[in-house]
């Protein structure tokens, strides 16, 4: 079941991306591969963004959630790999102990400009 909640909502020359999950193809998940989720979520984010006239490259805020804290570092790393170095969005990263799926292990809101 899908809750009711859009990917995005475009307002005041801004776009507003609910937290992307690492979904992909048929609802399928990497099951405990923290890399391979994170790059799905990466790439969902890309497509929403590109989808509401938006790009990475726009992005101004993001809100990472993290299962275990203790992969910040692993985090940090793949992330930046996804911008222009120094050109990174303000970003706050939070450890959450359930995600809205239980094997969810990263989620990400961003707000970007349009």
């Amino acid at each position: 079941m899908r809750s009711g909640v859009s990917h995005a909502v475009k307002a005041g020359g801004m776009v507003y991306v609910t937290g992307a999950t690492p979904f992909h193809g048929d609802r399928q998940i990497a099951k405990g591969d923290f890399a391979a989720q994170l790059h799905q979520v990466m790439k969902n984010i890309i497509a929403i963004l590109e989808d509401s006239g938006s790009g990475l490259d726009r992005a101004v805020k993001m809100t990472i959630a993290l299962t275990d804290m203790d992969r910040y570092a692993e985090f940090d790393a793949i992330f930046k790999t996804y911008f222009e170095p120094g050109n990174y969005p303000a970003r706050q990263t939070i450890e959450s102990r359930k995600l809205a799926h239980p094997d969810f292990l990263v989620s990400i809101d961003c707000i970007a400009c349009c």
